[in-house]
């Protein structure tokens, strides 16, 4: 019995200790989320480009004054206004800001610009992306 006292409380110490992930460790992986886009963009592989984005019927994208709904739309309305890498071109961002709005919940502001042989294009963006079952998904995307 004494023996087994002391493995009994290790295990018991070990199995207690969680570790949180830090605001620096969820913005690290929302950055890495957002170079596996820009990369997957410039490669004009757009499913690749929307693994970043929560398959769901509840994911929002707001553009041009009108809501869209769902995963399926917007990859679909994605795929029909950038049919070619003419129209994909090259994407870089500059990240304005990104902000905690809960422990699972933060909101990006940036800039994105196109390199493209049909013409550049910028404009700017704010994505929410939201930790749901320990990943982080992109559950709203603005972009004008």
């Amino acid at each position: 019995m004494k023996t087994i006292l002391p493995v009994v409380l290790l295990l018991f110490v070990f199995s207690c200790k969680t570790t949180k992930p830090t605001a620096a460790d969820d913005i690290a992986a929302i950055r890495n989320i957002l170079t596996e886009e820009r990369k997957a963009w410039s490669e004009n592989d757009i499913d690749a480009f929307m693994k970043g984005y929560l398959q769901s019927d509840e994911l929002l994208f707001f553009s041009g004054g009108k809501i869209t709904k769902g995963y399926n739309t917007t990859l679909a309305n994605y795929k029909r206004n950038y049919p070619t890498k003419e129209h994909t071109g090259e994407l870089k961002f500059e990240i304005a800001n990104i902000t905690k709005i809960s422990d699972d919940a933060y909101w990006v502001m940036g800039s994105y610009f196109l390199t493209r042989e049909v013409g550049d294009a910028n404009g700017t963006f704010m994505i929410i992306f939201k930790r749901i079952n320990g990943e982080w998904k992109i559950i709203g995307d603005s972009s004008c």
